[in-house]
C-alpha cells in the first residue's frame, strides 16, 4: 500500500515521473511523448506547471493541502488513474515534498525566537541589577551625607569652630518647635566656606547696585505743575486696614483720589487689626502738620469732619462704602462713576477698609506724581521715632555718618546726631539689613511646610482658624496645592536656614554686621540657631536698645515696624527674603528714590532659589554659590518701572524721578 511507505524509503528510492508512469501503463509513445530526438523532459521555462506550485512554501502549508487527498482536486497535479499503486506513491511523495520545506522553516524560526527570548531575559536581568546597584549606592551616599554629625571632621576638612556650630544645630533640633533644622549638610559646608573666606576679599559688586551705566535717576516728585484743589465737592474719609505698610499705601492712594474727586481729605484713620494688635493712629506714627502743609498746594486736608457732618449716620444715608464695593486696583473712572455721585449728594464719603484700591496704570501723569510726592516727601515719622531710629543707625554704623540725602528725610533734625564719633576702621561701619519675613502669621498664611512635623502643622492650622478663617474654609472645601508644589513655585517665605545660606553664597563675611528686621521669628531661638551661629554680629532693635529706650514702643507693632523701616532704608545693603512683602517693597523703593544708585537691594527669586535648594543633599558648594549669585545678580539690576507695577516699589518712572543722560 502507498500509505505504508515511509519517508526514508521515499528518499532512498525515488519514484518515476508522471510521464514514465503513463508509459508503464501501456500508453502509446506517440500520443504522450515528444517527437523523436527530443528530450524526455520539458525545459523548466516551458513547463506547464509553474515553479512555485511544484515546491512547498509557508503559504501552502496548512492552507488547503493538509493531506495528499486535498491535491486530487487541485489543478496543479494531474489526476492519477484510480487503482494505480505507483500513482498513489507519486502523489504521497509530491505531498511530502510540498510540506517538508515549510515545516523546516517553521522549526528554524521557532529556534531563533527562543534564542532571542533568552537573550532578552538576560538583558533585562542585567539592567535590573545595574539599576538596583545604582539606587543602593545613592541611598548609602545620601544617608551618610545627612548624618553630618557622624562624619569625621577630618573627612570634611572643617575647622573646630565649624564643628561646634554643627553640634549647636544638632542640640537645637531636639526642641519641640521646629521639629528639625533644614539643610543640615549644606549649612555645615557653608560654615566651612565662611571660615576659609575670612582672609579673602569680598566680591566687588557685593555692596553696589547694578545700574545701567548710560543713565541715572534723580528724585523729582516734589515738582508741581497744577493749581491747588479747593476740595469743594465734599469730604473724603478713609479707614485704612492692615499694618503700617498697608496703611502707608492707603494714605497716598487716598491723597490721589481726593485730588481726582476734588474732595477735602480728612486725616486718615487706622482700623484695629487682630494680627497687629496696635491701636496707633496717624498722629502716633507720622507728623500731621508736615503732612497737611506739604500737600496744601495739591489738596485740602483737615483733621476732623465739620460739626454738622459728624452727627450723620453715614451708613444710613449711603455714604459708607466698604472695600468690597470698590474693586482692587480700580481705575480712576470707577471712582468718578460710583463714588463721586455719592459725594455730591451727601457731601461726605467714608471708605472702610481702604487699601490697595487704586490702579497704577492707566493714571494721569500728575496724579501719579502726587502719589510719589506723598510717599517720599509728605510722610515723615514723628520725632520720637526719628530720634530712636537715628540712635539705632548710629550704633550700627559705629557712629559714622555718610551724609546721604536719605538721612534728612528719615531722621529730620536728628540727622546730625549720628556723626558724633569716628569709627576705628572704615569697614566696621558698614552693615547689612535683612528683613526676615518669617513670623507666625506669614508661615500660617503661606500654607507651606517648614520641617516642624505634626506639631507645626497643627499649630499653624489653629492659627489660621482664628486669624484667617476664610483661608481655613478654602482648605476645607477646595483642593489646594500641596506644600511641596507651593515651595517649588516660590510661594513660601525663605526660612532662616535658607536666608543664611543665600547670604553666605553671596559672599558676606562672618564678621559682617547684620541688622535683623521683623517681629518674633516663628520657631524662636532654635530656628535662628544657624543664622546667629554663622553671623555672630547679628543684632535686632531689642538688643541694640536699652529697656528704657525701647519701652515707649512696646505693644505698638506699627511703631516698632517704623524703627525697622528707618534702619533698613539707611543700611549699606538691604536683603529681603520675601519679594511679596509690603514692608520690603516700600523699603526698596525708598532706597531706590533717595539712594542715588549706591544703596543696593537684594531681591531673591524664590522660585529659582527653591530649585537650587532642592539639590541641597548633593550639590557642591562651589556650584551652589555660583547659581545663587547668578540668580540674585539678575534681580539686583534696577531698570525703569514696568507697566502696572507699584510706584512705591519702582519709583524709577518719569512721574516720580527724572532721568539724566
Amino acid at each position: 500500500m502507498a500509505f505504508g511507505i515511509t519517508p526514508l524509503e521515499l528518499h532512498l528510492h525515488p519514484l518515476p515521473t508522471p510521464q514514465e508512469e503513463i508509459q508503464e501503463e501501456g500508453s502509446s509513445p506517440s500520443s504522450s511523448a515528444p517527437s523523436a530526438g527530443a528530450s524526455t523532459f520539458l525545459p523548466r521555462s516551458h513547463s506547464p506547471t509553474p515553479r512555485h506550485q511544484l515546491h512547498g512554501s509557508p503559504r501552502s502549508f496548512g492552507s488547503g493541502h493538509s493531506s495528499p487527498f486535498s491535491l486530487l482536486g487541485s489543478s496543479r497535479l494531474p489526476h492519477p488513474p484510480l487503482g494505480s499503486e505507483s500513482s498513489w506513491r507519486s502523489l504521497v511523495l509530491r505531498w511530502w515534498s510540498q510540506t517538508r520545506e515549510p515545516r523546516e522553516k517553521q522549526r528554524l524560526w521557532l529556534n531563533r525566537r527562543k534564542g532571542w527570548q533568552r537573550r532578552r531575559a538576560r538583558g533585562v536581568a542585567a539592567w535590573i541589577a545595574v539599576v538596583g546597584f545604582f539606587f543602593l549606592m545613592n541611598w548609602r551616599m545620601f544617608s551618610r551625607l545627612q548624618e553630618s554629625s557622624d562624619v569625621s571632621e577630618d573627612l570634611l576638612g572643617f575647622s573646630n569652630s565649624s564643628a561646634r556650630i554643627v553640634n549647636n544645630w544638632s542640640n537645637n533640633d531636639k526642641g519641640k518647635k521646629p521639629g528639625k533644622v533644614m539643610f543640615t549638610r549644606l549649612l555645615a559646608v557653608a560654615a566651612h566656606a565662611l571660615a576659609e573666606r575670612e582672609k579673602r576679599p569680598e566680591p566687588p559688586d557685593l555692596w553696589k547696585e547694578t545700574l545701567i551705566s548710560s543713565s541715572s535717576w534723580t528724585p523729582c516728585a516734589n515738582q508741581r505743575n497744577w493749581r491747588t484743589s479747593e476740595g469743594s465737592n465734599g469730604y473724603l474719609l478713609i479707614s485704612a486696614n492692615g499694618g503700617i505698610n498697608q496703611q502707608r499705601v492707603a494714605i497716598c492712594n487716598a491723597v490721589a483720589i481726593s485730588r481726582l474727586l476734588n474732595a477735602t481729605l480728612i486725616v486718615p484713620k487706622f482700623l484695629y487689626n487682630s494680627v497687629w494688635r496696635d491701636r496707633s493712629q496717624f498722629g502716633d506714627i507720622y507728623q500731621e502738620e508736615h503732612f497737611i502743609n506739604y500737600l496744601k498746594d495739591d489738596i485740602r486736608i483737615v483733621k476732623e469732619l465739620p460739626m454738622e457732618l459728624q452727627s450723620l449716620d453715614l451708613e444710613a444715608i449711603g455714604s459708607a462704602v466698604t472695600d468690597a464695593e470698590v474693586m482692587k486696583e480700580a481705575k480712576p473712572s470707577i471712582y468718578l462713576k460710583k463714588i463721586l455721585p455719592i459725594l455730591l449728594k451727601n457731601s461726605v464719603v467714608h471708605i472702610i477698609g481702604f487699601g490697595n484700591r487704586l490702579a497704577f496704570d492707566p493714571i494721569p501723569f500728575e496724579l501719579q506724581r502726587l502719589r510719589c510726592r506723598c510717599n517720599f516727601h509728605a510722610l515723615q515719622f514723628v520725632q520720637k521715632i526719628q530720634e530712636t531710629g537715628a540712635l539705632l543707625v548710629q550704633r550700627m554704623r559705629n557712629h559714622r555718618s555718610y551724609r546721604k540725602p536719605i538721612e534728612q528725610n528719615l531722621f529730620g533734625q536728628f540727622a546730625a546726631s549720628i556723626n558724633e564719633k569716628k569709627p576705628s576702621s572704615k569697614t566696621a561701619s558698614r552693615y547689612l539689613a535683612v528683613h526676615l519675613r518669617f513670623e507666625i502669621d506669614m508661615a500660617a498664611y503661606s500654607m507651606c511646610y517648614f520641617g516642624g512635623g505634626k506639631d507645626e502643622e497643627e499649630e499653624l492650622e489653629a492659627y489660621r482658624a482664628i486669624h484667617f478663617p476664610a483661608l481655613t474654609l478654602i482648605r476645607n472645601t477646595t483642593k489646594v496645592p500641596s506644600a511641596a508644589f507651593l515651595r517649588s513655585e516660590g510661594q513660601c517665605p525663605l526660612t532662616p536656614e535658607e536666608s543664611v545660606l543665600m547670604l553666605v553664597a553671596l559672599g558676606f563675611k562672618r564678621k559682617t554686621r547684620v541688622y535683623l528686621a521683623g517681629a518674633n521669628i516663628y520657631g524662636g531661638k532654635s530656628r535662628m540657631a544657624a543664622l546667629t551661629s554663622l553671623y555672630p554680629h547679628l543684632v535686632t532693635k531689642e538688643s541694640l536698645l536699652s529697656s528704657s529706650e525701647i519701652a515707649p514702643f512696646l505693644n505698638f507693632s506699627s511703631q516698632l515696624a517704623a524703627l525697622d523701616f528707618i534702619v533698613c532704608a539707611a543700611a549699606d545693603a538691604f536683603a529681603m527674603t520675601d519679594s511679596g512683602s509690603q514692608f520690603s517693597s516700600l523699603v526698596s523703593g525708598y532706597r531706590m528714590y533717595y539712594g542715588g544708585g549706591k544703596l543696593p537691594t537684594i531681591r531673591p527669586n524664590k522660585r529659582r532659589l527653591a530649585n537650587i535648594f532642592l539639590k541641597n543633599n548633593t550639590i557642591e558648594w562651589k556650584t551652589f554659590e555660583q547659581r545663587v549669585r547668578k540668580t540674585v545678580r539678575q534681580t539686583k539690576q534696577v531698570d525703569e518701572r514696568p507697566v502696572a507695577r507699584s510706584v512705591y516699589r519702582h519709583p524709577r518712572t518719569p512721574a516720580c524721578m527724572c532721568r539724566t543722560e
